[in-house]
């Protein structure tokens, strides 16, 4: 009997190129897929997008749960455990609910000639397992990587989301906005809802859209929100989101999401609208959604920690996720320092994603990741330097070392800021977690 540890191990060595390996395409998981028999059997709703996936996936969960309806959600990656990446109503799955997942993934891939899936199909497919043996009522897949060609795409949605489009994985999706909002409008299905929540969707996003007759539903012309005047004292903890529906504009008027910072309404906005579009199939109240927006969390999301000095995680990697991070950085308040805990993958555009934290940092704590994917904290140093960021420079051998070097000078005053990457917050996350 394997334990998920074995079955993890086995996962990576089925591909050549490990977990690490990304080998877009449908064919591989669509023959194993094919042998297990897989039939959608409840509503799925799609997520993708560049930065936003993992807020609205969390949202939509959330509020389907409150509902009191069994919601399953796939994600990733994790930041401390695989089951992470697989939950129910809100639970990362057992260790004994992957493993027979997996074995019955690992059955059909043999049957259908020994596939060499990769370590992002074989999850995928394994999570569906999961799902269909909790006889879930809802699923949420979030997307990997782009989405015409990401694993999720192999099944049908009965909702497609694209939050945003912004440059990130280049050497697989292009190098231009409009390659990327291709890619990732791959995952809109013809007569289906198809939502973008982008304020400046890609023209091909839009050209794609139409060819294939989707039901496209824009931030701003279908759906949206909007902010009480500045000068309204009285609703300044409230928002108001709208929608077209059946010939007619729909307004709520909310409180404020739980995750932090002024592009949550962004994501609470589109996935309340596509909630919107599945009432048929899937109806939820008033009563769900308020709950359900207020009380969402999600680790390493501008996740601050609680006490003295004050710790801010967030797993932003690119420009735009980060320029977020430092426009919600700002308006936290008066802090003696700033020291920031970063590490990230050389596939990333790093001197762009760090420029937006010039002049806010006092003391850069780089750390080095693992990995053929992984920077040295020399070369970040290097870039923190020739872009003139500004701060007190220190390098470290792990995201781990970093956090603990950053802790151990921080005076109560100051805020520690970990960011970068998935494995730069998993690793800072050890050590500031049992400091506390």
């Amino acid at each position: 009997m394997k334990t998920l540890a074995d079955w993890l191990t086995h996962l990576e060595g089925l591909h050549p190129k490990g977990q690490a390996g990304i080998v877009l395409g449908l064919e591989r998981l669509q023959q194993v897929r094919q042998v297990l028999g897989q039939q959608a059997h409840c509503p799925l709703i799609i997520v993708g997008g560049t930065n936003g996936k993992g807020s609205t996936c969390a949202y939509l969960e959330n509020i389907i749960a409150r509902a009191g309806y069994q919601v399953g959600c796939y994600t990733s990656p994790h930041l401390l455990a695989y089951n992470e990446r697989v939950r129910l109503n809100g639970c990362p799955a057992s260790d004994s609910q992957l493993c027979a997942g997996f074995a019955r993934v690992e059955a059909a891939r043999q049957a259908a000639g020994n596939v060499a899936l990769t370590y992002f199909e074989f999850g995928t497919l394994a999570a569906w397992e999961v799902f269909a043996a909790a006889g879930v009522e809802a699923a949420i897949l979030e997307v990997g990587l782009g989405g015409r060609l990401d694993a999720v795409n192999a099944y049908e949605p009965d909702v497609s989301i694209v939050t945003t489009v912004a440059l990130d994985h280049t050497e697989w999706l292009g190098n231009d906005r409009e390659s990327i909002g291709f890619e990732k409008a791959g995952i809109y299905r013809a007569g289906k809802p198809a939502f973008c929540s982008d304020p400046h969707p890609p023209q091909r996003l839009l050209d794609h859209a139409a060819a294939i007759g989707a039901d496209l539903r824009l931030i701003g012309r279908d759906f949206g929100f909007e902010r009480p005047p500045a000068e309204d004292r009285e609703s300044r903890l409230q928002w108001r989101w709208w929608c077209r529906s059946a010939g007619k504009i729909l307004r709520r008027t909310l409180a404020y999401p739980g995750l932090r910072g002024s592009t949550q309404l962004y994501n609470a906005s589109v996935a309340m609208a596509a909630l919107e579009a599945l009432t048929d199939k899937l109806p939820v109240t008033m009563q769900a959604i308020r709950p359900g927006l207020i009380e969402t969390e999600l680790s390493g999301r501008f996740q601050v920690l609680p006490g003295k000095p004050a710790i801010v995680l967030d797993v932003g990697h690119n420009p735009q996720a980060i320029k977020v991070l430092a426009d919600n950085l700002s308006g936290m308040g008066f802090f003696d320092r700033t020291h920031a805990v970063v590490g990230m993958l050389n596939d990333k555009d790093i001197a762009g994603a760090l420029l937006p934290l010039k002049g806010k940092v006092d003391i850069w704590h780089t750390a080095t990741l693992g990995g053929v994917r992984g920077t040295t904290a020399e070369t970040l140093l290097q870039i923190i330097a020739e872009q003139q960021l500004g701060g007190e420079l220190r390098a470290y051998d792990s995201p781990q070392k970093a956090a603990a070097a950053a802790k151990a000078c921080a005076g109560e005053g100051d805020r520690i800021v970990a960011f970068g990457s998935f494995h730069t917050v998993a690793g800072a996350l050890e050590v500031l977690r049992k400091s506390l």
